[in-house]
């Protein structure tokens, strides 16, 4: 297992991080102080820049215009780019866009990737991925209720979505819908395209989380389809293709959300020990010269460094054995390091004191804004639960230790 760096993928790092402080950090607080659509301009801009620079889309495949980066290099890069709030959206690797970018780049057709991929993997259009409703459990997706029925070459798409992340402004949502109730549960679902400026497609509000109600990008949206009329050609991949549709798009998909989260905890991390060492206590002593204060520091320094390793050896895995072997590893790095990040800005927070929590610090920023991590692509407690019945599956087979560490 080998987790070097190339020379090339050293040097992208370093361009992208001397960007990162030198174009993004200094516009942050402009950016969380207004409102995406009327930032979405300059944004276009730093947009601009990437592309001239080579480092548009490090995710995406070469002959869609990305980078090309293997899933690794890709973590690392994604780690960089998590150190800021605007550094996945101006790089072209934000989510929801990067996964919907995935499906349709493997199951669309040729007619799809035309209309669709082309424009998207160019960032000259969003979109929008709709699979969790308001009533039914969110971390279980063979429940859903959304149905795409067939009427001549037609389906009809009626159902209630929310949290379709990026919704307002996006130019199509993939939604899944069940096609095939009569099947077994996790052959139920399909996955479609519907255009928002398709009728029946009702975008009802953006949702406010933690007091910010966001807009464009920076939203979540609840949504009704009411007999919203798509053609069957809008089908990605098979019919009851969903399920699986939507595992191949989350397990990479949770190696960039955790490498970004370990961005986050550097950038959290960095600022809590600027401020321990600059806030004077009195008498020339400073904040981080009180012990608790140094345990801190130490504990998040080890908590970063071990789940950066984590997130590491399971992108090694998929790239070398493929996502079925590393689908425990997925499940383990996906709790593990959201609440990891959660203690590091806490901490963070908690060594600014009352500037903490105002919007003149980062930090309240990915407080508020990253504390869904341990609820969305699946809640921490189901990832618990799904690794730990498939170690005792092993134990309860007879499988000793030796052979468990081994798989």
């Amino acid at each position: 297992m080998d987790f070097s760096i190339s020379s090339s993928t050293e040097a992208i790092l370093k361009e992208i991080n001397e960007f990162i402080e030198k174009e993004l950090f200094p516009m942050e607080r402009e950016f969380t102080g207004q409102g995406f659509n009327s930032f979405e301009p300059k944004l276009r801009l730093l947009r601009d820049q990437v592309k001239t620079m080579g480092l548009w889309a490090p995710n995406l495949p070469k002959d869609i215009g990305g980078m090309g980066l293997s899933l690794m290099d890709h973590g690392l890069v994604s780690e960089a780019l998590g150190k800021s709030p605007l550094g996945h959206y101006v790089f072209g690797a934000q989510a929801p866009d990067a996964g919907n970018i995935e499906i349709l780049h493997q199951y669309g057709s040729a007619e799809q990737k035309e209309m669709y991929l082309k424009p998207l993997a160019a960032g000259d259009i969003r979109s929008c991925f709709s699979m969790t409703e308001p009533d039914k459990p969110g971390s279980n997706p063979t429940e859903i209720e959304t149905k795409a029925v067939k009427e001549g070459d037609d389906y009809i798409v009626d159902g209630h979505k929310w949290f379709t992340s990026s919704a307002d402004g996006a130019a199509f949502a993939i939604v899944m819908a069940v096609t095939n109730p009569e099947q077994a549960p996790h052959m139920r679902a399909s996955m479609v395209i519907v255009p928002t400026d398709n009728p029946g497609f009702n975008l009802v509000r953006n949702i406010s989380v933690m007091g910010h109600k966001g807009e464009g990008y920076a939203s979540h949206a609840e949504i009704k389809y009411e007999s919203c009329r798509i053609p069957q050609t809008n089908l990605l991949g098979g019919e009851g293709a969903g399920f699986i549709i939507a595992q191949e798009r989350l397990g990479p998909g949770r190696i960039h959300h955790c490498m970004r989260w370990i961005g986050i905890c550097e950038r959290a991390f960095d600022e809590m020990c600027k401020r321990a060492a600059s806030r004077d206590m009195g008498h020339g002593k400073m904040l981080g010269m009180k012990q608790i204060v140094q345990a801190w520091i130490a504990e998040c320094r080890a908590k970063i460094n071990a789940a950066r390793l984590m997130v590491l050896e399971t992108a090694w895995k998929i790239d070398t054995k493929g996502f079925y072997a590393a689908r425990e590893d997925v499940s383990l790095i996906k709790f593990h390091v959201a609440g990891v990040m959660q203690e590091v800005i806490d901490r963070a927070v908690q060594v600014h004191g009352a500037m903490g929590i105002t919007d003149d610090t980062i930090v309240s920023y990915y407080w508020a804004h990253e504390r869904g991590a341990r609820i969305y692509d699946g809640p921490d407690e189901v990832h618990k639960t799904v690794v730990a019945k498939r170690i005792m599956n092993r134990y309860m087979h007879g499988v000793d230790s030796s052979q468990v560490t081994q798989k």
